[in-house]
């Protein structure tokens, strides 16, 4: 169907919005279809063919579209060449093509098949975050059968493993940086839009920085013995001390100009008092201890207040009849912008407070610097989010997640997330069963995209 719409444009010179928006749907549509899931039958190479295919026949030529083959899977590349007259670098835009695995019988339907219901498309990857590859590539089809000539450069970038390792985006911004350089990133993998369970907009962010992930394995160790000869020392008991020295600290309260900015403005949207005076206090005070403590109340506000660790995992003991020779808990970090992994780790220890236990990083800790706030990136979001909705608060977030942008940041790329979904919390069931989006982000992600991208590159 893609080819059919996109072959009769080409013919008779005549399109409209609508046109697009069937190429986005049939584009949306077939992805779902295809498994780009890590591992054996990796659908991520056969994805980026197809989307390549398509833009070729849309008008974009062979030298402007790499597929980067990695392992089992594939990035690509994709560059809508402007005629420079405004001097400024390029703009990328950047998805991901794979998708978190999903057993069929688990779900209601089909995972790996678009199904229509309601007024929801269901299906693995319709909300994370093949809606977005779809509206991306057919917005920049319609704009290239518009006869649209950017004022600069504008670069698709889709990853193929945003959802495990994140290889394919290291490779992009080490072996292809040429390709993808830019002035800033827009990263079409969160933010948006949130709606009410009234089904009222009531806020729109654009998340600028990521906190830092680390995992940090403890262990005790003993001699061990009988069971029936118990001894003072133990090992499992001296691991459990620290983990309740560590459930009890609070790490040191923190505050950068994103999230002083999110919370002033996000005091103005919570209908609950009590938490609405902590943001508004917090934002002109970090150090207001009412606020703080108010706010670290809530699981959903702790994160942007500062660092956090908590313990996720216990083993310990090798059998019932045995002293334990050893105990290990895991603890997951995520680390406010700007402090270090090993200032945490250092931190971890101390309120440990026992010189035996042994510390381990066990994961590649990649840091990654806040984006500043941009007035170029904003003030055509916000412009752009109130021809949908007039007036809607637009908040500057910091993501507590990990997406491909923390690795453009690495590289010097400031990047800032961002989609054309709008959602209920209720609605969010990204990497979840039964994984669904409301359908009428497809019309509105492809008004928003062709919006933004013309108002940055007209």
């Amino acid at each position: 169907m893609v080819s059919t719409i996109i072959s009769t444009i080409a013919m008779t010179g005549m399109s409209k919005a609508q046109d697009f928006n069937d190429v986005a749907y049939s584009i949306f549509k077939d992805s779902i279809e295809m498994r780009t899931v890590v591992g054996v039958g990796n659908e991520t190479p056969k994805l980026a063919a197809y989307l390549a295919d398509h833009l070729k026949k849309g008008g974009f030529a062979d030298n402007d579209i790499t597929i980067i083959p990695h392992e089992d899977t594939a990035a690509m590349i994709i560059r809508y060449r402007g005629d420079g007259r405004s001097g400024k670098k390029p703009i990328l835009i950047s998805s991901h093509m794979d998708v978190v695995e999903a057993l069929r019988e688990d779900w209601v339907r089909d995972p790996f098949t678009l199904i229509e219901e309601g007024d929801m498309y269901f299906g693995r990857g319709t909300l994370d975050t093949k809606l977005n590859v779809a509206a991306l590539v057919a917005t920049f089809i319609r704009l290239k059968s518009e006869g649209f000539i950017p004022s600069r450069d504008i670069v698709l970038a889709f990853s193929g493993d945003e959802e495990t390792a994140m290889a394919t985006t290291k490779v992009m911004t080490k072996d292809y940086r040429d390709q993808i350089d830019a002035a800033f990133a827009i990263i079409a993998d969160g933010g948006g839009g949130r709606i009410g369970e009234d089904g009222k907009a009531f806020s729109y962010t654009v998340s600028h920085s990521e906190k830092t992930f680390m995992s940090v394995e403890v262990t005790a160790r003993n001699t061990g013995g009988h069971s029936s000869r118990p001894k003072k020392d133990n090992a499992i008991y001296d691991l459990s001390k620290a983990m309740l020295n560590l459930s009890k600290y609070e790490f040191p309260v923190l505050q950068s100009e994103l999230t002083q900015a999110y919370f002033e403005k996000t005091a103005g949207l919570v209908t609950d008092t009590v938490i609405a005076e902590a943001m508004a206090e917090f934002a002109k005070d970090k150090n207001d201890k009412t606020a703080v403590a108010t706010l670290r109340s809530y699981p959903q506000y702790i994160g942007a207040t500062g660092t956090t660790c908590v313990a996720t995992l216990l083993k310990g003991g090798h059998a019932d009849n045995a002293l334990p020779q050893s105990a290990t808990a895991t603890i997951n970090c995520r680390i406010f912008p700007g402090i270090s992994a090993e200032a945490t780790l250092d931190q971890l220890i101390a309120v440990a407070s026992n010189d035996a236990l042994e510390w381990r990083i066990i994961n590649n800790v990649e840091a990654a610097p806040e984006s500043p706030l941009n007035e170029v990136v904003m003030g055509a979001v916000e412009r752009v989010v109130h021809e949908e909705y007039p007036g809607l608060p637009i908040v500057p977030a910091m993501s507590l997640g990990a997406t491909d942008g923390k690795h453009f940041r690495m590289a010097g790329i400031p990047s800032y997330a961002l989609t054309g979904i709008f959602i209920k919390s209720s609605d969010g069931f990204s990497h979840g069963l039964n994984e669904r989006v409301p359908q009428d982000n497809l019309p509105r992600s492809m008004r928003i995209w062709h919006s933004l991208i013309t108002e940055w590159a007209g």
